[in-house]
């Protein structure tokens, strides 16, 4: 009997076979679209936490592991015909999350360090896998205009994160330059950390404005490759620790132990509430933009609760908390490509970057510069995602009212450490540690409290 050859019309269809030189470059182009994103957090994560080379380049490899594991959880649900279903089935990729950022330097400088981490991040996965089990209540908590505030303020917690890292990222003083023999340019806010900062946004904004196909697409993979280039002209990129790092390896089991603390656990629990209800959103747009229809509650509870679950098994590997990929929904709602062949191979491309050290460790040589003038653009999507959201509903003064009180207290009050000096200091950790966890609480109780605008 004759094989029928792959039919490129099953691209646009959930399963099916698709040609393989359409599957690979489509694959590729999610591949470039997440890359940078899904190490990025991880090195940030590792220099705040003043890991060594080879502790920085596992984050990174459990990371970009794990974003696989938990992308291809989702694309291929367990029990589909019965009565629960474990992953959504749906064409919607994950990575390491930027929006837990702020939270996850707050826990460290609050002396919890990565042990402490593992254990919210457990928590952070029980707590989105009973927000999966109740999902149709929950998600009435978080209507647009709750969400939007809630996205908003992740984006302007993270500016800061940006700033430092466009100014050198790590404070090299005149006195340690002069005594490690190391160029000037490293000195935290010299001229060249700001002159390759600032090159790498304008061509990421350029590339934005007036790039076309794979050049828009790839706008921050190509100018953190060109500020990469400057930045090593300048002598500011060191390989010292390349050479000694491993082509193959998996990642250790509980590399950095595990402990439960009490304020990184509520902080970490209520991102992953907000997270859930996040990925709620890009379910929804990736089914109404590709497939004209929307996400089944099947399918929401069963992506939500593998979300949870996969996140659970990332922290007992070391690896970073996870979240639904924007920018890769837009890949789909555009293309209109939905087979689950083509992202399980974007997924098995960033499986194959994760398992090898080496390549985790090129990518710890980025100058923290390059990553500023590159990621600052990704921050600023993510607060105009919010105010996207807020704006779908009219601003009527109960809904200003809710927005700006909510930003207004999270973030003043987390900018003010001595604010909260006399609480008990794990209640100021919660409170304090990220603008999100107030943000949040006061979105919900004022949309609870206040009164429903007159129809």
């Amino acid at each position: 009997m004759a094989k029928h050859p792959p039919d490129p019309a099953v691209l646009f269809q959930p399963t099916g076979r698709p040609p393989l030189g359409v599957s690979i470059s489509l694959a590729l182009q999610h591949l470039v679209a997440m890359i940078v994103g899904c190490v990025t957090p991880a090195i940030i994560v590792a220099d705040y936490a003043g890991m060594s080379p080879g502790q920085q380049a596992a984050l990174i490899q459990s990371s970009l592991v794990f974003s696989a594991v938990t992308a291809l959880l989702q694309l291929f649900p367990f029990g589909r015909g019965g009565r629960f279903q474990f992953g959504s089935g749906l064409p919607v990729m994950f990575g390491t999350g930027f929006a837990y950022l702020s939270s996850l330097q707050a826990i460290i400088s609050g002396g919890g360090g990565m042990d402490a981490i593992a254990g919210g991040l457990v928590a952070g996965g029980l707590v989105a896998v009973i927000v999966g089990l109740a999902v149709e209540k929950i998600r009435m908590l978080f209507p647009p205009v709750v969400a939007g505030t809630v996205v908003f303020t992740f984006g302007l917690s993270l500016y800061p994160i940006a700033i430092n890292y466009m100014a050198g990222g790590a404070s090299y003083t005149a006195a340690y330059i002069e005594e490690s023999a190391l160029p000037a340019a490293l000195l935290y806010g010299s001229w060249q950390n700001w002159a390759i900062a600032l090159l790498t946004l304008v061509i990421v904004v350029a590339l934005n404005a007036w790039g076309k196909g794979c050049c828009r697409l790839a706008s921050i993979l190509i100018a953190m490759a060109l500020g990469y280039a400057v930045a090593a002209a300048c002598g500011m990129v060191s390989f010292s620790g390349v050479s000694e790092a491993a082509w193959f390896s998996l990642p250790e089991f509980l590399p950095y132990g595990i402990r439960f603390d009490g304020a990184a656990c509520v902080t970490i629990g209520v991102l992953f509430a907000i997270t859930a209800i996040q990925a709620i959103g890009d379910y929804t747009a990736a089914t109404a933009g590709a497939m004209d229809r929307e996400p089944t509650n099947r399918e929401l509870k069963g992506g939500i609760i593998a979300f949870g679950a996969a996140n659970i098994l990332t922290a007992l590997f070391g690896g970073l908390p996870t979240a639904t990929f924007s920018q890769n929904v837009g890949i789909v709602t555009t293309s209109k490509v939905i087979n689950r062949n083509v992202l399980a191979l974007a997924a098995a491309f960033l499986l194959l970057a994760g398992v090898s050290p080496k390549f985790a460790a090129v990518l710890t040589t980025i100058p923290q510069c390059v990553l500023g003038g590159a990621t600052i653009t990704v921050f600023s999507s993510i607060t105009m995602t919010g105010i996207k959201l807020i704006a779908s509903q009219k601003l009527t003064g109960r809904n200003a009212t809710i927005v700006g009180l909510a930003a207004a207290l999270g973030v003043g009050i987390s900018q003010t450490s001595a604010a909260l000096g006399q609480l008990p200091a794990e209640a100021a950790n919660v409170l304090g540690g990220s603008p999100v966890v107030i943000a949040t609480v006061t979105a919900v109780l004022l949309n609870l409290l206040l009164p429903k605008d007159a129809a």
